[in-house]
């Protein structure tokens, strides 16, 4: 398959269905609730398919403000940032630092948490796959914070389009709560756009049901 000259949400989710990172069926999440459809993207674990992520992370950069350095939380975060950076300079010409946390902090050589380039002073991008409870985003957030980093903002792949326990998505209450912006690459209105555009009039009924339930 040919890498299009920009991110394609259609062939983004075409890729996704061909891995199984994306399924439509029956699926059980964490919160309890019977999801139609699943996205999982440690699956995104070949070269083509790593390259269509990280190109999507770098034409949505390239559309933002003050990108000093981008930022992958451990451990699924890494190879998205260090992708991103590869296609930030191949792609766009642009030379951006990047960096990573560790899960616990190294108490010799150079020690800490953080990987890669300083943050101290920069404003910050973090790049990751999805926010589900934004559990993850917050506790990266107070890492980088505490380094004396600005974040900028956050990029996933999925925005879920549902409530969390209140009346916001997992994406708006981190958007209200840490007042940064949250961009996606591709959206449940995105898929429920791709079914309809193939005809699966029964997996996107079950969709519909679904964000009729629990949809923003």
């Amino acid at each position: 398959m040919t890498t299009p000259s920009s991110f394609n949400p259609q062939a983004f989710i075409e890729l996704a269905l061909s891995r199984g990172v994306l399924k439509f069926g029956e699926f059980t999440l964490k919160s309890g609730r019977v999801s139609p459809y699943f996205f999982n993207a440690g699956l995104l674990n070949d070269g083509e398919a790593l390259s269509l992520l990280a190109q999507g992370y770098a034409d949505q950069l390239m559309q933002c403000q003050h990108v000093d350095v981008i930022f992958g939380p451990a451990y699924k975060g890494i190879p998205f940032v260090a992708a991103t950076a590869v296609a930030l300079s191949q792609l766009h010409a642009k030379s951006v630092p990047w960096g990573f946390n560790r899960k616990e902090a190294k108490d010799h050589g150079e020690g800490g948490v953080l990987v890669g380039a300083s943050v101290e002073g920069k404003k910050v991008w973090i790049i990751d796959d999805v926010i589900t409870a934004g559990t993850a985003i917050r506790e990266v957030v107070t890492i980088l914070k505490n380094a004396g980093a600005t974040i900028a903002g956050v990029l996933v792949a999925l925005d879920r389009q549902e409530r969390g326990q209140g009346q916001l998505s997992a994406i708006q209450e981190v958007q209200q709560e840490l007042e940064i912006p949250v961009h996606a690459l591709i959206t449940m209105k995105d898929l429920m756009n791709y079914l309809d555009a193939k005809g699966e009039t029964q997996a996107l009924a079950k969709m519909e049901d679904y964000r009729l339930k629990y949809g923003i």
